[in-house]
């Protein structure tokens, strides 16, 4: 019980009470005699559970005091097991230019298909085991070739070199806006230095956040633990955990539900997409405004709330990974905001909200069209006032509005939650580094040497020299003091925002207040604000990436050192790959980014990249959120954000073992965060699912949940991975989705869903033809 008294474990809403008892228990191994209060803090459950047995928990030093852990984590270590073989930098090397590529290539494509991590970790356990299998047995510069049997280590770094820069670099898009937007075609040079300064410039950060993201066991990091448990279950590990049960084992537990899974997404997938978007009261009515917008699926706010499709249930998360808690914070949030706010101010027209749909991603002029950003740029791509001034201001959705807000909100709202909740762990941690082993884990990790402070320095450095290059040798509009300021704004928030997605697997983005601040430090300059918002919000979202592989690492026992060239290695050779595949398609596709590219090749998210520059970057916010303007109520939400976490933090202090310790309201705003295009039909069912399995059955049948919740979570995530690709290239890719002559998609399950007034986005208010809605003025 020493290790657990190091450091006491947090709940949301809970605080040290005094740092000095805290130290003091530490140096004299004091042992804590858990009450029953305290084992129900730390375990997430009623004290009164009958399924939980106390004895469990009268010594921690074999088990970490996290269920959730226990539950898909071993607490045990092979310290000689092979990590770093040939075999993991040949396979995983291959990974990290095959599925970077593909993705790549896809990223253009509208529909899109992405290659997740889940796929590369489930294809490199065949890959790793034909290696071990067929590789000779020699040995090469002292190297031995074929080590043994391929090691869940071994597995555990392929996957982190296949994923850690699987998806499109965000610079990319910098790269082709500029080519796209406003003609720009710079050399590769400066094409591998902005993504590769973008990209690892975060990771510069890890020495510092694995002192208070890593080692500490409250810091949870849920999605991890169902690739643990994929980890484990592949290889056979025994689980640390509470209890025996009988019944299936985890092995073929997995592979049912991943066959049900795999099998059963041909029909929301293919066969019957009706059942994805099952938006049955928009059927009954399709041509009713009223019943569109608030039932419809695509342009409502999807209060039909039904679904059979799983990726539709995990567009927002897995919900058998995030806990209940977090679940019902963003589930409170979603019916406050989305569906009791958003409806009041659409249907009083609001902001002129009624001559909209009330969601969309979509911006309007003041005459129901896409706004048409052209008219309002000169030839050196700046605002021309006099053109805007006579078309029209810029006009959003409801919920995009909304978004924006919560936006704001939770910006604020995640450095004051961080300073009442956090700000005593963080000086401590600070102040004790890793000299303490808080769980089973840390101790075990003990063993291995940790990645010196001075590698961290060294990249941040030629990084930092790599961004300043690119900005000041070519012509980016973006003086120095604006790449220091975005770094700076990262690096702040790395740690709270960090903590907040350890515990709640949810992320706060940075991309709207550095849209914001740049836009009102440098108005007129696209080209600066695509770059600040780059360098300001993914330096933070590279850092948690690169801290969430080390806890990864740190649940499976990798070395450091191993772990840090590993993510380094793949992450260059991941960029450069996409940067080489990006080249090449627009050198050789026609029609590249065109709206009527023949192949699907339309470019959407460089599209809504390109608008968003000119939205802050060329109008700017002074022109749609300073006093005065359409959308200036929004920047109230700034002050909200920062006040509304005080009164959680009082009640809690008040009544300390009240459900009010679980309010999060960093979590609440921006749990919200991918609406629009989401709606009730991502957030409804998520949250009903996970009341089902991190509630109900982790309460009533705690044994049950133990042995199989995050199976099943990565049985479900694999089987929709692979389905969607061999649905994709096998049955959708291939002749435009024909078969013969013939194209089996064009019937009423497959229709149904996307016709109406939901599929038009036809508002409630229609104008007259000529007509125009909004200010006078502007």
């Amino acid at each position: 019980m020493a290790d657990v008294a190091e450091v006491p474990q947090y709940t949301p809403g809970e605080d040290i009470k005094d740092v000095h008892d805290m130290e003091k228990a530490s140096e004299e191994n004091a042992i804590v005699d858990y009450d029953d209060a305290h084992i129900a803090e730390i375990t997430g459950a009623a004290f009164d559970d009958p399924n939980l047995d106390k004895e469990h928990f009268v010594g921690f030093d074999d088990e970490s005091p996290y269920p959730e852990v226990r539950s898909a984590v071993a607490n045990t270590d092979d310290f000689d097991m092979p990590v770093t073989t040939f075999r993991t930098w040949a396979i995983g090397l291959a990974w990290a230019i095959v599925i970077p590529g593909l993705n790549q290539f896809f990223f253009f494509r509208f529909p899109s298909v992405s290659i997740g991590g889940i796929v590369a970790q489930l294809l490199s356990f065949p890959m790793g085991r034909a290696a071990a299998a067929w590789l000779p047995n020699v040995t090469i510069f002292g190297v031995k070739i074929n080590p043994g049997p391929f090691t869940v280590k071994e597995h555990v770094l392929i996957t982190i070199m296949a994923t850690v820069g699987a998806g499109s670099a965000y610079a990319t898009d910098i790269i082709a806006v500029q080519r796209v937007y406003y003609n720009q075609r710079y050399n590769f040079s400066y094409q591998w230095f902005v993504v590769m300064s973008t990209q690892l410039i975060g990771f510069s950060i890890g020495g510092v956040a694995r002192r208070f993201l890593v080692a500490p066991p409250s810091m949870i990091w849920p999605a991890n633990l169902v690739n643990c448990a994929l980890f484990n279950t592949l290889h056979s590990q025994q689980y640390a955990g509470i209890g025996t049960r009988g019944g299936l084992s985890r092995e073929r537990f997995f592979v049912y539900w991943f066959l049900a899974s795999f099998f059963w997404y041909f029909f929301p997938g293919y066969i019957f997409q009706a059942l994805s978007y099952f938006s049955w009261v928009t059927w009954i009515a399709p041509e009713n405004t009223t019943i569109s917008q608030l039932f419809g699926y695509v342009h409502g706010l999807g209060m039909s709330v039904i679904t059979f499709d799983w990726s539709q249930i995990t567009y927002i998360g897995n919900p058998l990974a995030t806990p209940w808690w977090a679940e019902a914070n963003i589930f409170g949030g979603f019916v406050f905001f989305f569906w009791f706010l958003t409806p009041i101010l659409y249907f009083t027209n609001t902001w002129f909200s009624a001559f909209m749909p009330i969601s969309s991603r979509t911006s309007y002029d003041n005459t129901f069209n896409t706004y048409n950003v052209t008219r309002i740029l000169t030839p050196e791509s700046t605002i021309d006032l006099a053109a805007y001034h006579s078309y029209s201001p810029l006009f959003l959705s409801t919920t995009f509005a909304i978004s924006y807000g919560l936006s704001f909100a939770s910006i604020t709202a995640t450095l004051m939650h961080a300073f009442l909740y956090f700000r005593k762990q963080i000086w401590v941690q600070a102040r004790r580094s890793l000299h303490e082993q808080p769980d089973i884990h840390a101790r075990l990790m003990s063993k291995y040497a940790q990645v010196p402070e001075w590698w961290y320095l060294c990249i941040f450095l030629s990084m930092f020299a790599l961004g300043i290059i690119s900005i000041e040798v070519w012509p980016t509009q973006m003086p120095v003091w604006a790449f220091i300021l975005a770094l700076v704004i990262s690096f702040i928030y790395v740690i709270p925002i960090g903590m907040i997605q350890a515990i709640t697997n949810q992320q706060v983005g940075l991309n709207v207040i550095t849209e914001l601040i740049i836009g009102y430090a440098l108005p007129g300059r696209p080209i600066a604000m695509m770059m600040f918002k780059t360098w300001g919000y993914i330096t933070m979202a590279q850092a948690l990436t690169f801290t969430s592989d080390f806890k990864l690492g740190h649940y499976m026992k990798i070395p450091p050192k191993p772990m840090f060239w590993s993510q380094i290695v793949a992450t260059v050779i991941a960029g450069t790959v996409q940067l080489g595949v990006q080249a090449w398609m627009f050198t050789n596709i026609e029609d590249m980014c065109s709206p009527t590219q023949k192949d699907g090749f339309i470019c959407p998210s460089t599209e809504v990249f390109g608008t968003a520059s000119i939205i802050w970057g060329v109008i700017g916010p002074g022109l749609q959120f300073s006093k005065g303007k359409t959308y200036y109520p929004l920047v109230f939400f700034f002050l909200v954000g920062a006040i509304a976490p005080v009164v959680p933090y009082l009640l809690a202090k008040k009544w300390p073992n009240s459900i009010v310790k679980y309010i999060n309201l960093p979590v609440i705003f921006n749990g919200t965060g991918l609406i629009p295009p989401a709606t009730a039909i991502n957030y409804v069912p998520w949250a009903g699912v996970g009341f089902f399995f991190q509630y109900f059955v982790r309460r009533r049948y705690f044994s049950w949940w133990t042995k199989y919740n995050y199976v099943l979570a990565a049985a479900l995530d694999a089987g929709l991975a692979v389905s969607i690709l061999v649905i994709f290239f096998a049955l959708q890719f291939p002749k435009n989705g024909t078969i013969g002559e013939t194209n089996i998609l064009v019937w009423w399950g497959n229709t149904v869903p996307f016709v109406g007034a939901d599929n038009a986005g036809t508002p409630i208010s229609v104008l007259p033809p000529g007509a125009t809605f909004g200010p006078s003025t502007w």
